[in-house]
């Protein structure tokens, strides 16, 4: 039932998909268990700053004053297939190496898949001389089946004057069986349109918009492979969007489109006590072993209709962006 949980609301459940492995890396010393972790666990947040940065509009006219939109929001990225795995090159590794010599092999990320079993080998030094321990390196969702990244939420959008708008979006915090997630953004919108004489009957609405959003989860460890204590998952993202809006001003179907650049950051920490079995750490304890970071930034471009039937609205649209995006949003409001 976590997994699950966790892939519905967000997909950084990949983690919780891999934690005996995560915990097997620390075998590794903690230089190369941060090296592999932060290529592994990177597409998968850099997947879901993209997601969330989508259906924050569906017209380029603001709302008039006092005027509300309640919204049920989803979106899904789809995971490209030079996202799925990364090169894993000894060179770059102080203790890991392939068994059968080779320097490179591409091993699946966090949304990807190893066809078959992908073993690394820890060769390190003790009193007793060279020693060895071997590593399954973790399969990714790709291995359920999973190609993609979604997110859902809530979100209110209130007209307010001179042809802005604002918008907040929501999830309720989730708190379940070691799960924990916590969602939140706002945005501003400001329709340029609206400094027109008559812009009522004018036939398209110009709108600039910068939106957040936020991220913050963690998974508690179970059934450790590493002895640990209080060992737990924590991620937080943070999402951001700046974005023109030009849209028509028709009845009934509508047609909308937004050029814009979406930019965020996450981080993704390994806390608790652990001590290690094997390798170069050997019979050592640690604390809170490692955190990983990742930065993205890319074009995000967006075409879309939406449907107004009197109270009720609907609208599609798909973004072109480094994870295209597919978004759904069911709205009611006037």
């Amino acid at each position: 039932m976590k997994k699950a949980l966790f892939v519905l609301v967000f997909v950084f459940c990949g983690l919780v998909n891999a934690q005996d492995q995560i915990q097997d890396i620390l075998r590794a010393g903690l230089d190369d268990a941060t090296r592999f972790s932060k290529d592994y666990i990177a597409p998968v947040s850099d997947a879901a700053i993209y997601s969330m940065a989508n259906g924050w509009y569906n017209s380029g006219k603001a709302k008039d004053l006092f005027h509300f939109e309640i919204s049920i929001i989803s979106n899904l990225s789809m995971v490209p297939d030079d996202k799925q795995n990364f090169t894993l090159n000894t060179n770059d590794y102080n203790y890991i190496q392939f068994p059968d010599g080779s320097t490179s092999k591409q091993v699946a990320s966090i949304l990807g898949h190893n066809d078959s079993e992908q073993v690394v080998v820890v060769e390190y030094e003790t009193e007793n001389g060279t020693e060895t321990a071997s590593i399954v390196l973790p399969q990714g969702l790709g291995d359920n089946n999973i190609d993609f990244v979604p997110t859902a939420y809530l979100q209110g959008s209130l007209g307010l004057i001179k042809g802005f708008e604002v918008k907040v979006r929501y999830l309720p915090e989730i708190d379940y069986d070691g799960v924990k997630t916590k969602f939140y953004g706002a945005a501003l919108q400001h329709e340029f349109t609206s400094w027109l004489a008559g812009e009522d009957i004018f036939p398209v609405g110009i709108s600039a918009l910068i939106g957040y959003n936020r991220l913050e989860g963690s998974y508690n460890l179970d059934d450790a492979q590493v002895s640990a204590i209080g060992q737990r998952i924590d991620t937080e993202m943070n999402s951001w969007i700046f974005t023109t809006i030009v849209s028509t001003n028709l009845p009934v179907i509508n047609f909308y489109g937004g050029l814009g650049y979406v930019k965020g950051d996450s981080t993704t920490q390994l806390e608790g006590t652990y001590t290690v079995d094997e390798g170069p750490l050997e019979g050592q304890t640690i604390s809170n072993p490692y955190s990983v970071s990742s930065d993205v930034g890319g074009v995000n471009a967006t075409l879309g209709t939406k449907l107004k039937l009197g109270f009720f609205r609907i609208n599609a649209s798909y973004s072109f962006q480094e994870y295209q995006n597919i978004n759904l949003g069911i709205n009611f409001g006037y």
